[in-house]
């Protein structure tokens, strides 16, 4: 990928993040890339080409998640580890995770399914572990996750560490690391 392509990709994601998609020109993301409007489009097409280019960088690290947590063959640890996510989060990448959390208000872009594989394997773990309803408990998690997750990215990780802790406790799982 050439520089200014990676630098309209960088306006366009902190843009989009700080002020949302739809108040975002393509001409106030060549402005703060310092590039030519005409060079986006070259690129991208338009404004959702952008947007899109973005969105497959969120399903390649949705894959990556699912991924490493798959490699986890114990389900207590296949938990832990997803309890540990929005911990591990490089302050870096806060504004790429905070578009893809903004974009679920959007029915355009919104895709519901694409955490399936990760509550599968949740569920999975939640069977083998015996819990009654290991489906919802998976639900359960996935959403104290994300509400966590939306924590982290809009005040930082310190004031979040308790619902971690919280978390290993009601599943059993050692603290001894945090």
């Amino acid at each position: 990928m050439t520089d200014k392509k990676q630098r309209i990709l960088d306006s366009a994601l902190k843009l989009f993040a700080q002020e949302g998609y739809s108040a975002v020109s393509t001409n106030r993301i060549a402005q703060d890339a310092s590039v030519s409007e005409g060079l986006i489009f070259k690129h991208f097409d338009n404004k959702e080409g952008l947007l899109l280019a973005l969105k497959e960088k969120a399903e390649l690290r949705i894959h990556e998640i699912y991924a490493y947590l798959s490699e986890k063959k114990n389900p207590i640890h296949v938990i832990e580890s997803f309890i540990d996510i929005p911990f591990t989060i490089d302050p870096s990448e806060y504004d790429f995770w905070r578009l893809q959390f903004m974009l679920k208000w959007d029915n355009r872009y919104y895709m519901p399914d694409k955490m399936d594989n990760i509550k599968n394997l949740l569920t999975e773990s939640f069977h083998e572990l015996n819990y009654e309803f290991p489906r919802e408990e998976a639900e359960a998690l996935d959403h104290m996750i994300e509400s966590i997750s939306i924590g982290i990215l809009r005040d930082g990780m310190d004031r979040h560490k308790k619902q971690r802790n919280f978390l290993k406790k009601k599943y059993k799982i050692s603290i001894a690391s945090i």
